[in-house]
């Protein structure tokens, strides 16, 4: 069965409290594997590279699988054939201490305990670091302050999760996920729901732990034109199989999208970045 919210939130919990952080790591990499639910087949034969220190953005149509691919990257999903690599290791043959050292997921739309203020949840990552009941140290403090700072969270500090706009929700999670101190970011569809202003004042932000800190980033994105200017390596999935991947500038291009979106564009290049542009289109009858 597919996977609950309440599960998600569960693995995503499970994963913080057991999590060290690893200053090397490789790519991840997928051999071979085959997803689905019971004796549905979502993802066939998927052989896909994580590049170390970039952004990644998997892209495709409602229900290629994508979010499915990131749970099996995740190990949320038992894949039913195949094998995901992290660090050279098969992902399913280690315990969930050990890939808790190197990644963290962030679930659609995650919610936090009524009440609960943005201090106190940034502070649920620092549990990894933390023996038994001990309190936060000084350096737990540290880092739960750096990464409000990084979110430009810190003057909500005291502010209750609950009052908060959709986008300053999801710096919050971002925020425990830095304080967590893991490399590796997987979100899926960080964007949903979210105005304009708050797509990108979160991809924004995606874009500098990308680039500041090195941070090895992949995520579902519906918004070709977001995928193209926030990423550097785009995955392009339909009906459960790769069928283009490379810079934005090596998919985004007319016949692919038609192949893969089944939609007539035109692509341009935004005169600020230099990336391709999608301008989908009807044809006139």
């Amino acid at each position: 069965m597919p996977c609950t919210t309440d599960c998600w939130q569960w693995y995503f919990l499970h994963l913080i409290k057991e999590a060290r952080f690893v200053p090397d790591l490789n790519i991840i990499e997928t051999d071979h594997l085959d997803i689905g639910y019971e004796e549905n087949l979502i993802v066939d034969d998927l052989q896909l590279i994580i590049p170390k220190g970039k952004i990644t953005a998997l892209v495709g149509a409602n229900g290629c699988g994508k979010s499915t691919i990131l749970k099996a990257i995740a190990r949320i999903l038992q894949p039913k054939k195949g094998s995901v690599y992290l660090n050279g290791q098969a992902i399913h043959s280690l315990k969930t201490k050990e890939i808790a050292k190197h990644l963290a997921i962030l679930p659609q739309n995650p919610s936090a305990p009524e009440g609960l203020t943005v201090a106190e949840l940034v502070s649920y990552g620092r549990s990894p670091h933390l023996t038994g009941f001990a309190t936060l140290s000084k350096l737990d403090k540290e880092v739960i302050q750096q990464a409000l700072e990084v979110t430009n969270m810190l003057p909500f500090a005291r502010c209750s999760v609950d009052q908060l706009s959709g986008g300053q929700k999801q710096r919050v999670w971002i925020a425990m996920a830095l304080a967590q101190e893991t490399e590796i970011l997987l979100l899926d569809e960080p964007t949903t729901y979210l105005d304009i202003a708050h797509q990108y004042e979160v991809l924004s932000l995606l874009k500098r732990l990308n680039k500041q800190e090195g941070r090895t980033i992949v995520m579902v994105v519906h918004d070709l034109n977001h995928a193209s200017q926030y990423a550097d390596y785009m995955v392009a999935i339909k009906k459960g199989r790769i069928f283009y991947n490379g810079t934005p500038r090596e998919v985004m291009k007319q016949e692919n999208l038609f192949e893969v979106f089944g939609i007539h564009s035109d692509i341009l290049l935004d005169p600020r970045t230099g990336q391709p542009i999608c301008l989908p289109y009807i044809p006139e009858v």
